[in-house]
């Protein structure tokens, strides 16, 4: 799975065994460490909990057990009860949040009606580690405001695995949609696990991203990465449209070092700067095994409030219910909307997820283990200018992390950043539908490509 690029470094193979580990690579990924006869051993337990293993069972099967009565059946979202856009209204929790503070608000209610023991959640931690962020368990809300907003940095599960067998109780695990598979399928094996984890919310992705991209912000902010104590992706602003990210980065004698995304020259997520390998293998973009899993509404007129929205799809009954007493109670501001409508907040995600997939398929899997996906291979319907867009971003994920590699062991960022302005001029030209260049391809190749 490793040398197919097929792990995405969530833990759960290294969780079933004393001698295993998680340890980063050269790229900044993390990776299964072991000895070599677990390593190079073949396992069908392991094949049967790997996220990405082409012999584990799939989203649809997954969720058709889990929600065996879902009102709707989207191909887009998978089994859902209900969905809804807003906010959390509850003081403190769209203020502390990216977006609209509705993860924190359910892992919260999770934990304050007894629902559940602990949450496992991301937090921020010491870089002396080796990474920024860490999975931990939280058993008060004020834990759980320590692990508000997005982390866009490899995190693993391993040690939440190992605590959870350790320790009986009640526990909810929040995940981008690969980590929560992995759970379900964990859950599947382990009559233990199935017990104790009992709640999963879910996070749409994009992509996972390696720790690598915030040694580039460093770079481009002009600060050492090893006096970098603390990252945070996106800055609120109330002022500001909510998609107007901002990197933020901490240094260890208190000073700060800030940038737009835009201005930097790996920042516009699109273009995949450090995607991780497994990520060009996804085909799901809104954690559709999750009981809930939340979005941000990248659509007008929320992507231009600055305190943030969510789109929520809710598949467990009993969260649908806990969300509507949120909202007869004044403590949640949510309107129902459809399928359509949260799938459309994710629509440049589901075209890479889904008609990109389906190109990748046909010429970019390799390795010893090729994918297996729900998705069929196809070039059908795919115009020239977006396989153009599907291969460049391939290329950028693939060539930002060989080059940044290089430039961290010669010690010249330009080796890197060069390259990668370079890269993005390039991209935006497929991609932007103004602008000299962009007019050159319509003239060229057809009708604008959308992101």
């Amino acid at each position: 799975m490793v040398k197919s690029g097929l792990c995405i470094g969530c833990g759960s193979c290294a969780s079933t065994d004393p001698a295993a580990d998680m340890r980063w690579n050269g790229y900044r990924q993390l990776e299964p460490a072991g000895p070599a006869d677990w390593l190079d051993q073949p396992s069908a337990d392991l094949a049967q909990r790997c996220p990405f293993s082409p012999v584990a069972i799939d989203e649809d099967m997954i969720a058709s057990e889990r929600y065996p009565l879902a009102p709707v059946v989207d191909a887009r979202l998978g089994r859902v009860e209900a969905c809804y856009v807003g906010h959390a209204a509850e003081p403190g929790f769209r203020e502390h949040g990216s977006s609209g503070g509705l993860v924190s608000w359910v892992a919260a209610e999770l934990l304050r009606t007894g629902e559940v023991d602990a949450v496992a959640h991301v937090i921020p931690v010491d870089p002396a580690g080796g990474g920024f962020f860490r999975f931990r368990l939280s058993r008060s809300v004020d834990e759980l405001f320590e692990g508000a907003k997005s982390r866009y940095h490899p995190v693993e599960l391993s040690g939440v695995f190992r605590h959870i067998r350790d320790r009986p109780g009640r526990y909810a695990i929040v995940g981008i949609p690969c980590f929560i598979k992995a759970v379900h399928l964990a859950r599947r094996l382990e009559p233990v696990l199935a017990s104790r984890i009992t709640h999963t919310l879910g996070l749409f992705c994009g992509h996972m991203k390696s720790a690598r991209f915030v040694e580039s912000f460093a770079w481009q902010l002009g600060v050492p990465v090893e006096q970098v104590r603390a990252v945070d992706y996106r800055i609120k602003d109330e002022r500001r449209p909510a998609n107007w990210y901002r990197a933020h980065l901490t240094l260890a004698n208190g000073q700060t070092a800030s940038e737009d995304w835009w201005h930097l020259a790996d920042g516009d997520w699109g273009a995949g700067f450090f995607q991780t390998e497994a990520c060009n293998w996804c085909d799901d973009v809104v954690a559709e095994t999750a009981d809930i899993s939340f979005g941000d509404a990248w659509v007008e007129p929320y992507s231009s409030d600055g305190r943030g929205t969510n789109v929520v799809a809710v598949r467990s009954p009993e969260l649908a219910a806990m969300l509507q007493r949120g909202i007869a109670d004044g403590r949640l501001a949510l309107s129902a909307v459809d399928a359509d409508f949260v799938a459309n907040t994710q629509a440049a995600g589901f075209r890479h997820r889904r008609e990109g997939l389906a190109y990748r398929l046909i010429w970019a899997a390799r390795g010893p283990v090729r994918p297996v996906k729900r998705v069929v291979p196809s070039t059908s319907g795919i115009p020239l200018r977006r396989k153009l867009v599907y291969r460049t971003r391939w290329s950028i994920a693939r060539w930002s992390h060989r080059l940044a590699w290089l430039a961290h062991r010669t010690g010249k960022p330009a080796i890197y950043t060069g390259w990668a302005r370079t890269s993005l001029r390039l991209y935006g030209a497929l991609t932007w539908s103004h602008g000299r260049l962009g007019q050159l391809f319509d003239r060229l190749l057809g009708k604008p490509a959308r992101s």
